[in-house]
């Protein structure tokens, strides 16, 4: 009997040692990078207990403005200290003679530090080149002056570039084939999201110490260096925007207090992304939530009567632009008496630098006698019911666009509401279901200024080798489909001059800027209320100069009553200080 039971306790161990041997194999042979349900790497848990690090950059790639310039983050020379100090009788005083920073504080700094640290973190002293040369000249250990990455405390455009962040799940189903920690920041939005892959960092640069329970150095003061050092990531992205100009514009969108929309400059020459801001900012708190993420000038929004820019179009290619025709102006488009915006009778050209509603309506009903789809057919020549970021095959990924999230606009959006004639003169003047985004309207200007010739637009040139060589190229790309003829282009660029020109016009606030100035204005009903009252989108579009263009340029605010806006001063301004920079 004690045999038997002898035998059962030895198998129930031997059998508790093999689980024991295979739990243990798990763990230090077969899944060190990859432990448990949640991808556990071993191997890296191990070496952060027993090391304290710096990282000096995280290895992900970088945007940068048309000039070189980081956008996302900023290098900073730094003074870097290491807490086992406290612990070694060291120079203070000659670091605290070369750096400017007192005795006392580099000392309380260091006394109070658990983990290496950049000195004034996170608005670090920033050093010069001569301070950097003589400190690390010093050979004190733990005492060290180097080039480190911040990410900026304001990042511009920051909706346009994106945001990153740490996602362990959607990490794995991007990059199910690439083995990556689970704590590798991916991008979520704009840009960041669309050159994820890109982007995606080699290792990171980072001084390295090793350290006991307590904290103190467990073989001497030997600080490590840890570089990838792969002479070709992490890559850059240069983008076409221009940092400074980003930055005025920024300003001055918070300037006219506009909450709720923002601002698209284009150059016209190569149809690239010079600035674009959108509002409300990100809320720095809680940036994934709520709606500040959003790049509202990739958003479809109603347009009002930008959109009898299109009108005019078709209106011109089907003789409807009759110098000597009069429109009645007095009325509204339902016929009944226009109390408010009574103009009198109008022809076409002063109906359009007025903005007579009424001209627009009854347009727009002709053409949907002529053919119900014209005016989808022209507003996709005019490049606003499209996608216009740039999009193409770059490697193995095909179709890549520039801006994932971009909406496409609409015209219709029924087969019964193309053949109605009341919906087709509401269409006339950009409301009922006409919808656009910001970036397409300014399209639409630069491809009038162009005389007629789409292009798709661009927000990156390049991507460049950590080394400064091409990786890829994004060259400028006609946009698809049918476009207005230049001679139509030419007749909408007049249109758009007078309604600056025009003492009556709604541009007329433009007249005395240093450049000349084409574009149209829109006032669009939403649909909404506040307190009562209707809410509306204002815009503005143009471009500039108007003999040799430049620029493209739109304005907007949306969901603001009839008396706000700020729209006209906020274009003009942007005018004025690109002006001063040419």
């Amino acid at each position: 009997m004690w045999r038997r039971r002898a035998k059962g306790w030895l198998i129930i161990c031997i059998v508790c040692f093999m689980l024991l041997m295979g739990r243990l194999m798990q763990i230090q042979l077969f899944e060190t990078e990859t432990f448990s349900k949640h991808n556990v790497n071993l191997l890296e848990d191990s070496v952060q207990q027993r090391t304290q690090e710096l990282v000096i950059d995280n290895g992900r790639g970088n945007f940068l403005d048309r000039n070189g310039t980081m956008l996302t983050h900023k290098k900073v020379s730094v003074l870097v200290l290491f807490p086992f100090l406290k612990k070694l009788d060291w120079d203070i005083k000659k670091v605290s003679d070369i750096s400017g920073i007192s005795e006392f504080a580099l000392k309380n700094a260091v006394d109070s530090a658990k983990k290496p640290f950049a000195y004034g973190d996170p608005a670090p002293i920033e050093l010069t080149p001569s301070q950097m040369e003589r400190i690390n000249a010093l050979n004190i250990p733990g005492v060290f002056a180097i080039e480190k990455k911040f990410e900026r405390a304001n990042v511009p455009a920051e909706q346009l570039l994106g945001l990153t962040g740490e996602n362990a799940a959607e990490l794995k189903k991007r990059y199910p084939n690439k083995e990556l920690s689970e704590k590798t920041l991916i991008g979520v939005s704009g840009l960041e999201e669309s050159f994820d892959e890109f982007l995606l960092p080699e290792g990171k640069s980072k001084l390295v110490y090793h350290v006991d329970g307590g904290g103190a150095p467990l073989f001497g003061i030997n600080v490590k260096y840890v570089d990838p050092a792969n002479p070709f990531y992490p890559v850059n992205v240069r983008t076409t925007i221009d940092k400074t100009m980003q930055q005025k514009a920024e300003d001055l969108v918070d300037k006219y207090q506009i909450k709720k929309g923002g601002l698209v400059l284009l150059n016209i020459e190569d149809n690239s992304v010079l600035a674009m801001v959108s509002r409300p900012e990100v809320n720095k708190k809680d940036p994934y939530n709520g709606t500040g993420i959003a790049n509202r000038m990739l958003k479809q929004q109603i347009m009002g009567s930008v959109f009898k820019t299109v009108v005019a179009a078709a209106a011109i290619d089907h003789n409807l632009d009759d110098p000597n025709r009069l429109f009645d102006c007095s009325k509204k488009i339902n016929g009944k008496p226009e109390l408010k915006y009574d103009y009198g009778m109008l022809n076409f050209t002063d109906s359009f630098a007025r903005s007579c509603n009424r001209t627009f309506g009854e347009l727009a009903k002709e053409l949907q006698k002529i053919d119900p789809n014209l005016l989808e057919q022209y507003a996709e020549k005019l490049s606003l019911t499209g996608s216009v970021g740039w999009q193409g095959d770059v490697y193995h990924t095909s179709d890549f666009k520039q801006f994932d999230n971009e909406d496409k606009g609409r015209v219709f959006l029924s087969d019964e509401a193309r053949k109605d004639p009341n919906f087709a003169a509401m269409s006339g003047i950009g409301q009922n279901e006409v919808r656009a985004t910001p970036l397409a309207v300014a399209n639409m200007m630069a491809s009038i200024a162009r005389g007629g010739k789409k292009e798709s637009v661009r927000t990156v040139s390049k991507i460049e080798y950590k080394n400064g060589t091409t990786m890829v190229n994004f060259p400028e790309q006609p946009l698809k489909g049918d476009s207005i003829s230049p001679y139509t282009a030419m007749k909408l660029q007049k249109l758009l001059r007078e309604v600056v020109l025009n003492p009556n016009g709604t541009g007329r606030w433009f007249k005395e800027l240093p450049y000349e100035v084409a574009g149209k204005s829109g006032t669009a009903e939403t649909g909404k209320y506040e307190d009562g009252k209707q809410l509306h989108n204002k815009w503005f579009a143009g471009y500039f100069p108007y003999q040799n263009p430049k620029y493209a340029l739109v304005t907007v605010n949306l969901d603001v009553t009839e008396n706000e806006g700020g729209v006209n001063l906020l274009f003009a301004d942007m005018v004025k200080m690109l002006s001063e920079q040419d």
